[in-house]
């Protein structure tokens, strides 16, 4: 039965776009069919973490959405240059950057049931164990369709007051939306900042598991969105704090 795993976070610069390639990726390295579906349409990024240059998609989640093409048309493989091999298979569905495209989804919008129908024709067509679901920060019709869907919802935050309420709110919606499985990961954490008291505090506030903890991280930084983290530097601690976080997707 493929997984359904949606990445949110309720505050944009949490770094949602770059834990969602990396956590795909190491599923996909360890053999797994993957698909990564970016709905954030009002703001997508995640396609330059997959090297998948503007120029080159010709149909975008977009042209889905507007019913113009079918999903399975807007599918890129950008799995075989991260060295994703043998049984693994690593699928992109980007979203247009096009000015006049984001415009055109904000002004008129889209039918919401088409996502889920598109979400359900990839499982089948790619035949897919592990569909990740990028989403657009905050809480909308769009966010709560994601999550209402997904076998595991990650939320990412960040140790900060904003990120805490924030998270709070859609802890709540989620479990109204009766989420099977929720798992928090902490980005961005300070070396001065305490990572076992802090992952006991973050446990106990929302009575929901901490799956990772990832350090504010200046080679992360400096790979400037170029590339995927851990297929460059896969003995990295933060490389490794993905594995662990992936056993518990695989294994959960």
């Amino acid at each position: 039965m493929p997984k359904v795993v949606s990445v949110h976070s309720y505050r944009g610069g949490t770094g949602k776009s770059n834990f969602t390639a990396n956590l795909a990726t190491t599923i996909a390295l360890q053999g797994n069919r993957v698909g990564v579906v970016d709905t954030d349409v009002p703001s997508p990024g995640i396609h330059n973490l997959f090297g998948l240059e503007p120029e080159h998609t010709h149909k975008t989640l977009n042209n889905y959405l507007w019913g113009e093409t079918s999903i399975e048309d807007a599918v890129y493989d950008v799995g075989e240059k991260l060295g994703v091999a043998d049984d693994g298979k690593l699928y992109l569905v980007p979203s247009s950057v096009r000015a006049d495209d984001i415009a055109r989804i904000l002004k008129d919008g889209y039918d919401v049931r088409l996502m889920n129908d598109g979400f359900r024709n990839l499982v089948k067509a790619l035949k897919l164990d592990y569909l990740f679901i990028d989403t657009h920060p905050g809480l909308s019709k769009e966010t709560f369709l994601s999550i209402a869907i997904s076998h595991v919802l990650i939320l990412i935050l960040r140790p900060d007051k904003q990120d805490y309420q924030g998270t709070a709110v859609t802890v709540d919606v989620a479990r109204q939306l009766k989420v099977r499985k929720m798992l928090l990961a902490i980005n961005k954490v300070y070396s001065s900042l305490n990572m076992d008291a802090l992952k006991q505090k973050v446990e106990e506030t929302y009575g929901e598991t901490v799956a990772g903890l990832f350090p504010l991280s200046e080679d992360i930084v400096q790979l400037a969105s170029e590339g995927v983290f851990c297929v460059k530097y896969p003995e990295h601690p933060v490389s490794q704090e993905f594995r662990k976080v992936a056993q518990q997707i695989v294994g959960g």
